[in-house]
Protein backbone atom coordinates (compact mmCIF):
# COMPACT_ATOMS: atom_id res chain seq x y z
CA UNK A 1 0.00 0.00 0.00
CA UNK A 2 1.08 3.64 -0.66
CA UNK A 3 -0.37 6.31 1.25
CA UNK A 4 -1.57 8.31 -2.03
CA UNK A 5 -3.96 5.78 -2.81
CA UNK A 6 -5.11 4.22 0.28
CA UNK A 7 -7.69 5.34 2.43
CA UNK A 8 -7.94 5.63 6.48
CA UNK A 9 -10.57 2.50 6.95
CA UNK A 10 -9.08 0.20 4.39
CA UNK A 11 -5.20 0.94 5.95
CA UNK A 12 -6.73 0.21 9.04
CA UNK A 13 -7.34 -3.20 8.58
CA UNK A 14 -4.01 -4.16 7.30
CA UNK A 15 -2.57 -1.82 10.53
CA UNK A 16 0.19 -4.41 12.09
CA UNK A 17 -1.72 -3.07 15.55
CA UNK A 18 -5.02 -4.40 13.72
CA UNK A 19 -2.88 -7.61 12.88
CA UNK A 20 -1.68 -8.25 16.63
CA UNK A 21 -5.27 -7.82 17.66
CA UNK A 22 -6.42 -10.06 15.78
CA UNK A 23 -3.81 -12.73 16.43
CA UNK A 24 -4.58 -11.88 20.56
CA UNK A 25 -7.76 -12.43 19.94
CA UNK A 26 -7.65 -15.69 18.35
CA UNK A 27 -5.34 -17.40 20.92
CA UNK A 28 -7.38 -15.72 23.59
CA UNK A 29 -10.74 -17.60 22.48
CA UNK A 30 -8.69 -20.76 21.80
CA UNK A 31 -8.04 -20.64 25.53
CA UNK A 32 -11.45 -20.10 26.52
CA UNK A 33 -12.73 -22.84 24.66
CA UNK A 34 -9.89 -25.08 26.06
CA UNK A 35 -11.20 -24.16 29.79
CA UNK A 36 -14.90 -24.86 28.45
CA UNK A 37 -13.37 -28.57 27.59
CA UNK A 38 -11.42 -29.14 30.74
CA UNK A 39 -8.50 -28.46 29.00
CA UNK A 40 -6.65 -25.98 30.97
CA UNK A 41 -7.24 -24.13 33.85
CA UNK A 42 -9.76 -20.75 33.89
CA UNK A 43 -7.36 -18.79 35.19
CA UNK A 44 -5.30 -18.81 32.13
CA UNK A 45 -7.80 -17.35 29.91
CA UNK A 46 -8.51 -14.35 32.91
CA UNK A 47 -4.72 -13.65 33.15
CA UNK A 48 -4.35 -13.47 28.77
CA UNK A 49 -7.57 -11.07 28.80
CA UNK A 50 -6.71 -9.41 31.65
CA UNK A 51 -3.25 -8.76 31.13
CA UNK A 52 -2.71 -9.92 27.99
CA UNK A 53 -0.93 -6.48 25.76
CA UNK A 54 1.61 -6.44 23.30
CA UNK A 55 3.99 -3.98 21.98
CA UNK A 56 4.76 -3.56 18.27
CA UNK A 57 8.22 -2.12 18.74
CA UNK A 58 8.77 -5.09 20.50
CA UNK A 59 7.36 -8.03 18.56
CA UNK A 60 9.68 -6.49 15.68
CA UNK A 61 12.89 -6.90 18.13
CA UNK A 62 12.16 -10.42 19.29
CA UNK A 63 11.33 -11.15 15.46
CA UNK A 64 15.50 -10.09 14.41
CA UNK A 65 16.61 -12.85 16.64
CA UNK A 66 13.82 -15.51 16.13
CA UNK A 67 13.09 -14.51 12.37
CA UNK A 68 8.95 -16.06 13.19
CA UNK A 69 6.38 -13.45 13.70
CA UNK A 70 4.59 -15.43 15.49
CA UNK A 71 6.49 -16.61 17.70
CA UNK A 72 7.96 -13.18 18.42
CA UNK A 73 3.95 -11.82 19.38
CA UNK A 74 3.75 -15.20 21.63
CA UNK A 75 7.46 -14.45 23.44
CA UNK A 76 6.31 -10.47 23.53
CA UNK A 77 2.67 -11.42 25.25
CA UNK A 78 4.19 -13.94 27.33
CA UNK A 79 6.25 -10.97 28.73
CA UNK A 80 2.78 -9.59 30.03
CA UNK A 81 0.65 -12.42 30.89
CA UNK A 82 3.56 -14.13 32.80
CA UNK A 83 3.50 -18.27 33.93
CA UNK A 84 0.23 -18.69 32.43
CA UNK A 85 1.51 -18.30 29.09
CA UNK A 86 2.45 -21.19 28.60
CA UNK A 87 -1.08 -22.58 27.95
CA UNK A 88 -1.35 -20.19 25.20
CA UNK A 89 -0.98 -21.74 21.55
CA UNK A 90 -1.66 -25.50 23.27
CA UNK A 91 -1.86 -27.47 20.31
CA UNK A 92 -1.87 -25.05 17.34
CA UNK A 93 0.65 -24.32 14.72
CA UNK A 94 1.23 -20.61 13.37
CA UNK A 95 -0.62 -21.43 10.15
CA UNK A 96 -3.82 -21.31 12.56
CA UNK A 97 -3.24 -18.09 13.68
CA UNK A 98 -1.50 -16.75 10.36
CA UNK A 99 -4.98 -18.06 8.40
CA UNK A 100 -7.49 -17.71 10.27
CA UNK A 101 -6.22 -14.05 11.19
CA UNK A 102 -5.98 -13.42 7.27
CA UNK A 103 -9.65 -14.44 6.72
CA UNK A 104 -10.88 -11.80 8.96
CA UNK A 105 -8.73 -9.04 7.55
CA UNK A 106 -10.28 -10.04 3.91
CA UNK A 107 -14.08 -10.09 5.41
CA UNK A 108 -13.39 -6.79 6.86
CA UNK A 109 -11.80 -6.12 3.67
CA UNK A 110 -15.27 -6.96 1.43
CA UNK A 111 -17.34 -5.31 3.92
CA UNK A 112 -15.62 -1.80 2.45
CA UNK A 113 -15.75 -2.79 -1.22
CA UNK A 114 -19.23 -3.84 -0.54
CA UNK A 115 -19.52 -0.42 0.69
CA UNK A 116 -17.84 1.37 -2.17
CA UNK A 117 -20.01 -0.31 -4.56
CA UNK A 118 -23.27 0.61 -2.96
CA UNK A 119 -22.15 4.02 -3.35
CA UNK A 120 -21.16 3.59 -7.23
CA UNK A 121 -24.15 1.84 -7.63
CA UNK A 122 -26.45 4.54 -6.43
CA UNK A 123 -24.89 7.22 -8.05
CA UNK A 124 -24.92 5.41 -11.13
CA UNK A 125 -28.77 4.70 -10.83
CA UNK A 126 -29.12 8.37 -9.91
CA UNK A 127 -27.19 9.73 -13.28
CA UNK A 128 -29.08 6.97 -15.33
CA UNK A 129 -32.40 8.07 -14.18
CA UNK A 130 -31.23 11.92 -14.57
CA UNK A 131 -30.41 10.76 -18.45
CA UNK A 132 -32.87 8.09 -19.43
CA UNK A 133 -33.82 9.82 -22.17
CA UNK A 134 -31.08 11.65 -22.99
CA UNK A 135 -30.57 11.04 -26.92
CA UNK A 136 -26.94 10.19 -27.88
CA UNK A 137 -25.35 7.59 -30.40
CA UNK A 138 -24.32 4.30 -29.73
CA UNK A 139 -21.08 3.35 -31.39
CA UNK A 140 -19.87 -0.16 -32.10
CA UNK A 141 -15.71 -0.47 -33.25
CA UNK A 142 -15.92 3.54 -32.25
CA UNK A 143 -17.77 4.39 -35.25
CA UNK A 144 -21.58 5.52 -35.07
CA UNK A 145 -24.14 2.30 -34.99
CA UNK A 146 -27.40 3.14 -33.83
CA UNK A 147 -29.52 5.19 -31.37
CA UNK A 148 -29.20 4.86 -27.65
CA UNK A 149 -29.48 7.05 -24.47
CA UNK A 150 -26.72 8.12 -22.01
CA UNK A 151 -29.00 6.76 -19.51
CA UNK A 152 -29.38 2.89 -20.92
CA UNK A 153 -25.36 3.35 -21.15
CA UNK A 154 -25.10 4.01 -17.42
CA UNK A 155 -27.71 0.96 -16.51
CA UNK A 156 -25.66 -0.98 -18.30
CA UNK A 157 -23.12 -0.11 -15.98
CA UNK A 158 -24.85 -0.13 -13.43
CA UNK A 159 -26.32 -4.05 -14.39
CA UNK A 160 -22.32 -4.95 -14.55
CA UNK A 161 -21.58 -3.73 -10.96
CA UNK A 162 -24.25 -4.89 -9.50
CA UNK A 163 -23.25 -8.69 -10.51
CA UNK A 164 -20.00 -7.51 -9.22
CA UNK A 165 -21.53 -6.98 -5.55
CA UNK A 166 -23.04 -10.62 -5.97
CA UNK A 167 -19.83 -11.74 -6.85
CA UNK A 168 -17.96 -10.18 -4.21
CA UNK A 169 -20.47 -11.17 -1.91
CA UNK A 170 -20.17 -14.78 -2.42
CA UNK A 171 -16.15 -14.39 -2.67
CA UNK A 172 -16.24 -13.19 0.87
CA UNK A 173 -18.15 -16.02 2.24
CA UNK A 174 -15.98 -18.14 0.14
CA UNK A 175 -12.95 -16.62 2.01
CA UNK A 176 -14.50 -16.21 5.85
CA UNK A 177 -13.04 -19.21 7.22
CA UNK A 178 -11.06 -20.00 10.13
CA UNK A 179 -9.09 -23.47 10.41
CA UNK A 180 -7.51 -24.22 14.10
CA UNK A 181 -6.94 -28.18 13.20
CA UNK A 182 -2.72 -28.24 14.23
CA UNK A 183 0.18 -28.79 12.45
CA UNK A 184 -1.05 -31.03 9.36
CA UNK A 185 -4.67 -30.53 9.38
CA UNK A 186 -6.08 -33.69 11.34
CA UNK A 187 -6.56 -32.03 15.13
CA UNK A 188 -4.34 -34.42 16.59
CA UNK A 189 -3.06 -32.30 19.28
CA UNK A 190 -6.10 -29.86 19.65
CA UNK A 191 -10.20 -30.80 19.90
CA UNK A 192 -12.05 -29.30 16.93
CA UNK A 193 -14.32 -28.10 19.19
CA UNK A 194 -11.31 -24.93 19.88
CA UNK A 195 -11.93 -23.97 15.92
CA UNK A 196 -15.62 -24.08 16.28
CA UNK A 197 -15.73 -21.73 19.17
CA UNK A 198 -13.43 -19.46 17.64
CA UNK A 199 -14.93 -19.09 14.11
CA UNK A 200 -18.02 -18.05 16.23
CA UNK A 201 -16.48 -15.61 18.11
CA UNK A 202 -14.87 -14.03 15.08
CA UNK A 203 -18.33 -14.55 12.57
CA UNK A 204 -15.72 -17.28 10.38
CA UNK A 205 -17.26 -20.62 9.03
CA UNK A 206 -14.44 -24.00 10.02
CA UNK A 207 -12.78 -24.73 7.22
CA UNK A 208 -14.36 -28.35 6.88
CA UNK A 209 -10.56 -29.53 5.56
CA UNK A 210 -7.59 -27.81 6.18
CA UNK A 211 -4.03 -29.13 5.86
CA UNK A 212 -1.98 -27.10 7.48
CA UNK A 213 -3.30 -24.21 5.81
CA UNK A 214 -6.97 -23.23 4.63
CA UNK A 215 -6.84 -24.04 0.84
CA UNK A 216 -5.87 -21.38 -1.84
CA UNK A 217 -8.73 -21.98 -3.84
CA UNK A 218 -10.65 -19.67 -1.75
CA UNK A 219 -8.05 -16.58 -1.51
CA UNK A 220 -7.52 -17.55 -5.33
CA UNK A 221 -11.46 -16.83 -6.31
CA UNK A 222 -11.48 -13.99 -4.13
CA UNK A 223 -8.32 -12.00 -5.46
CA UNK A 224 -9.94 -12.81 -9.24
CA UNK A 225 -13.45 -11.16 -8.14
CA UNK A 226 -11.33 -8.16 -7.11
CA UNK A 227 -10.09 -8.32 -10.77
CA UNK A 228 -12.86 -8.68 -12.47
CA UNK A 229 -14.56 -5.27 -10.48
CA UNK A 230 -11.22 -3.78 -11.50
CA UNK A 231 -12.15 -4.34 -15.30
CA UNK A 232 -15.90 -3.01 -14.51
CA UNK A 233 -13.85 0.26 -13.08
CA UNK A 234 -11.69 0.11 -16.00
CA UNK A 235 -14.72 -0.31 -18.42
CA UNK A 236 -17.00 2.94 -17.60
CA UNK A 237 -13.37 4.86 -17.25
CA UNK A 238 -13.23 4.01 -20.65
CA UNK A 239 -15.87 5.17 -21.99
CA UNK A 240 -16.10 8.62 -19.82
CA UNK A 241 -12.58 9.09 -21.43
CA UNK A 242 -13.43 8.10 -24.92
CA UNK A 243 -16.79 10.99 -24.49
CA UNK A 244 -14.41 13.16 -23.34
CA UNK A 245 -12.30 13.91 -26.46
CA UNK A 246 -12.20 16.74 -27.83
CA UNK A 247 -14.00 15.23 -31.28
CA UNK A 248 -16.83 14.15 -29.08
CA UNK A 249 -16.62 16.49 -25.82
CA UNK A 250 -20.41 14.23 -24.89
CA UNK A 251 -19.21 14.43 -20.95
CA UNK A 252 -16.51 15.39 -19.24
CA UNK A 253 -14.66 14.61 -15.69
CA UNK A 254 -15.89 17.61 -13.15
CA UNK A 255 -12.94 20.39 -13.71
CA UNK A 256 -12.87 22.13 -10.50
CA UNK A 257 -11.90 26.19 -10.07
CA UNK A 258 -8.15 26.02 -10.09
CA UNK A 259 -7.67 23.00 -11.37
CA UNK A 260 -4.77 22.89 -14.14
CA UNK A 261 -4.62 20.86 -17.32
CA UNK A 262 -1.22 20.85 -17.97
CA UNK A 263 1.98 22.45 -17.30
CA UNK A 264 2.66 24.08 -21.16
CA UNK A 265 -1.29 24.45 -22.43
CA UNK A 266 -3.17 26.31 -20.33
CA UNK A 267 -6.26 25.12 -22.47
CA UNK A 268 -5.95 21.91 -20.83
CA UNK A 269 -8.97 19.54 -19.61
CA UNK A 270 -7.91 16.21 -19.20
CA UNK A 271 -9.41 13.14 -18.14
CA UNK A 272 -6.87 13.00 -15.63
CA UNK A 273 -8.97 10.36 -12.92
CA UNK A 274 -10.30 7.90 -15.32
CA UNK A 275 -7.42 7.54 -16.79
CA UNK A 276 -5.60 6.94 -13.44
CA UNK A 277 -8.50 4.43 -12.57
CA UNK A 278 -7.50 2.49 -15.64
CA UNK A 279 -3.67 2.55 -14.22
CA UNK A 280 -5.24 1.48 -10.52
CA UNK A 281 -7.62 -1.40 -12.52
CA UNK A 282 -4.24 -3.19 -13.99
CA UNK A 283 -2.45 -2.76 -10.38
CA UNK A 284 -5.70 -4.34 -8.51
CA UNK A 285 -5.81 -7.67 -12.02
CA UNK A 286 -2.08 -7.61 -11.48
CA UNK A 287 -3.21 -9.85 -8.16
CA UNK A 288 -4.82 -12.53 -9.78
CA UNK A 289 -1.89 -14.45 -11.32
CA UNK A 290 0.15 -14.53 -7.86
CA UNK A 291 -3.28 -15.89 -6.31
CA UNK A 292 -3.82 -18.94 -8.60
CA UNK A 293 -0.73 -19.60 -8.56
CA UNK A 294 -0.72 -19.93 -4.78
CA UNK A 295 -3.23 -22.62 -5.01
CA UNK A 296 -0.76 -25.57 -5.32
CA UNK A 297 1.27 -25.49 -2.66
CA UNK A 298 3.84 -28.90 -1.35
CA UNK A 299 1.98 -31.58 0.34
CA UNK A 300 0.54 -29.65 3.63
CA UNK A 301 2.54 -26.61 3.10
CA UNK A 302 4.97 -24.33 2.41
CA UNK A 303 5.43 -20.76 2.85
CA UNK A 304 5.40 -19.41 -1.22
CA UNK A 305 1.75 -18.20 -1.18
CA UNK A 306 3.18 -16.34 2.03
CA UNK A 307 5.33 -13.49 0.88
CA UNK A 308 2.81 -12.57 -2.12
CA UNK A 309 -0.45 -12.77 -0.06
CA UNK A 310 1.51 -9.93 2.44
CA UNK A 311 1.67 -8.05 -0.47
CA UNK A 312 -1.67 -8.44 -2.91
CA UNK A 313 -3.89 -8.26 0.12
CA UNK A 314 -3.26 -5.25 1.78
CA UNK A 315 -2.21 -3.80 -2.07
CA UNK A 316 -5.25 -5.25 -4.28
CA UNK A 317 -8.30 -4.10 -1.55
CA UNK A 318 -6.75 -0.66 -1.12
CA UNK A 319 -6.20 -0.28 -4.72
CA UNK A 320 -9.67 -1.25 -5.14
CA UNK A 321 -11.15 0.75 -2.43
CA UNK A 322 -9.66 4.11 -3.90
CA UNK A 323 -10.83 3.42 -7.10
CA UNK A 324 -14.41 2.76 -6.74
CA UNK A 325 -14.47 5.72 -4.44
CA UNK A 326 -12.69 7.81 -6.87
CA UNK A 327 -15.32 6.17 -9.92
CA UNK A 328 -18.01 7.55 -7.58
CA UNK A 329 -16.70 11.02 -6.91
CA UNK A 330 -16.08 10.90 -10.98
CA UNK A 331 -20.19 9.91 -11.88
CA UNK A 332 -21.40 12.58 -9.48
CA UNK A 333 -19.72 15.11 -10.88
CA UNK A 334 -19.77 14.05 -14.25
CA UNK A 335 -20.34 17.18 -16.75
CA UNK A 336 -22.99 15.66 -19.56
CA UNK A 337 -23.71 17.44 -22.51
CA UNK A 338 -26.80 16.72 -24.53
CA UNK A 339 -26.58 19.13 -27.08
CA UNK A 340 -22.55 17.67 -28.13
CA UNK A 341 -24.72 14.06 -28.00
CA UNK A 342 -27.33 15.70 -30.30
CA UNK A 343 -24.78 17.39 -32.99
CA UNK A 344 -23.20 13.84 -32.87
CA UNK A 345 -25.99 11.91 -33.61
CA UNK A 346 -26.87 14.14 -36.15
CA UNK A 347 -23.31 14.35 -37.66
CA UNK A 348 -23.82 11.43 -40.32
CA UNK A 349 -27.03 12.57 -42.10
CA UNK A 350 -29.18 10.24 -40.98
CA UNK A 351 -26.88 7.11 -41.84
CA UNK A 352 -27.14 5.57 -38.43
CA UNK A 353 -30.96 4.82 -39.40
CA UNK A 354 -29.61 2.23 -42.65
CA UNK A 355 -30.74 -0.99 -40.32
CA UNK A 356 -34.60 0.38 -40.70
CA UNK A 357 -34.43 1.13 -43.75
CA UNK A 358 -33.30 -2.00 -44.82
CA UNK A 359 -35.85 -3.78 -42.72
CA UNK A 360 -38.77 -2.01 -44.36
CA UNK A 361 -37.30 -3.03 -47.99
CA UNK A 362 -36.85 -6.75 -46.55
CA UNK A 363 -40.74 -6.19 -45.63
CA UNK A 364 -42.13 -4.53 -48.88
CA UNK A 365 -40.63 -7.55 -50.61
CA UNK A 366 -37.16 -7.22 -51.64
CA UNK A 367 -34.70 -9.65 -51.11
CA UNK A 368 -32.62 -9.00 -48.40
CA UNK A 369 -29.13 -9.00 -50.65
CA UNK A 370 -30.75 -6.85 -53.54
CA UNK A 371 -32.32 -4.73 -50.18
CA UNK A 372 -28.48 -4.07 -48.65
CA UNK A 373 -26.61 -3.13 -51.97
CA UNK A 374 -29.32 0.08 -52.65
CA UNK A 375 -29.14 0.86 -49.06
CA UNK A 376 -25.12 0.52 -48.80
CA UNK A 377 -24.53 2.18 -51.92
CA UNK A 378 -26.83 5.38 -50.94
CA UNK A 379 -25.28 5.25 -47.32
CA UNK A 380 -22.00 5.19 -49.14
CA UNK A 381 -22.54 8.20 -51.13
CA UNK A 382 -23.23 10.01 -47.78
CA UNK A 383 -20.60 8.91 -46.10
CA UNK A 384 -17.87 9.70 -48.75
CA UNK A 385 -19.69 12.90 -49.43
CA UNK A 386 -21.79 13.89 -47.15
CA UNK A 387 -25.25 15.29 -46.94
CA UNK A 388 -28.86 13.75 -46.13
CA UNK A 389 -29.31 10.13 -46.33
CA UNK A 390 -33.08 10.20 -46.89
CA UNK A 391 -32.17 12.44 -49.56
CA UNK A 392 -30.24 10.05 -51.17
CA UNK A 393 -32.63 7.16 -50.39
CA UNK A 394 -35.59 9.27 -51.95
CA UNK A 395 -33.49 9.44 -55.30
CA UNK A 396 -33.86 6.09 -55.74
CA UNK A 397 -36.90 5.07 -57.45
CA UNK A 398 -37.00 1.38 -56.03
CA UNK A 399 -36.31 2.45 -52.25
CA UNK A 400 -38.95 5.36 -52.63
CA UNK A 401 -41.78 3.18 -54.40
CA UNK A 402 -40.93 0.32 -50.92
CA UNK A 403 -40.64 3.25 -48.61
CA UNK A 404 -42.74 5.88 -48.95
CA UNK A 405 -42.47 9.27 -46.88
CA UNK A 406 -44.81 8.53 -44.21
CA UNK A 407 -43.15 5.34 -43.54
CA UNK A 408 -39.51 7.47 -43.97
CA UNK A 409 -41.10 9.76 -41.17
CA UNK A 410 -41.59 6.43 -38.98
CA UNK A 411 -37.86 5.30 -39.54
CA UNK A 412 -35.69 8.36 -39.38
CA UNK A 413 -37.75 9.04 -35.96
CA UNK A 414 -35.30 8.34 -33.16
CA UNK A 415 -37.47 7.90 -30.88
CA UNK A 416 -38.81 5.36 -32.05
CA UNK A 417 -35.90 3.03 -31.87
CA UNK A 418 -36.00 3.95 -27.92
CA UNK A 419 -39.63 2.35 -27.43
CA UNK A 420 -38.03 -0.53 -25.00
CA UNK A 421 -35.70 2.11 -23.06
CA UNK A 422 -38.25 1.59 -19.96
CA UNK A 423 -38.14 -2.49 -20.28
CA UNK A 424 -34.25 -1.97 -20.30
CA UNK A 425 -34.82 0.16 -17.13
CA UNK A 426 -37.11 -2.42 -15.43
CA UNK A 427 -34.91 -5.30 -15.94
CA UNK A 428 -31.77 -3.43 -14.40
CA UNK A 429 -33.72 -1.59 -11.93
CA UNK A 430 -37.03 -3.61 -11.19
CA UNK A 431 -40.66 -2.06 -11.44
CA UNK A 432 -40.13 0.98 -9.41
CA UNK A 433 -40.36 4.49 -9.35
CA UNK A 434 -37.66 6.45 -10.61
CA UNK A 435 -36.00 6.81 -6.99
CA UNK A 436 -32.37 6.59 -6.77
CA UNK A 437 -31.72 4.20 -3.73
CA UNK A 438 -30.40 1.03 -5.14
Amino acid sequence: MIERYTRAGMAAVWSAETRFRIWFEIEAHALDAMVELGMVPASAARAVWERGAFEIDRIAEIEAETKHDVIAFLTNLAEHVGPDARFVHRGMTSSDVLDTCLAVQLTRASDILLADLDRLLLALKTRAYEHKFTLCVGRSHAIHAEATTFGVKLAGHYAEFARNRTRLQVARAEIATCAISGPVGTFASIDPRVEAHVAKKLGLASEPHSTQVIPRDRHAMFFAVLGIIASGVERLAIEIRHLQRTELREAEEFFSPGQKGSSAMPHKRNPVLTENLTGLARMVRSAVIPALENVALWHERDISHSSVERMIGPDATATLDFALHRLTDVVEKLVVYPAAMQRNFDRLGGLIFSQHVLLALTQAGMSREDAYAKVQAAAMAVWEHGGSFREQLEQNPEIATATPPAQLDEIFDADRQLVHVETIFERVFGRESESPSP
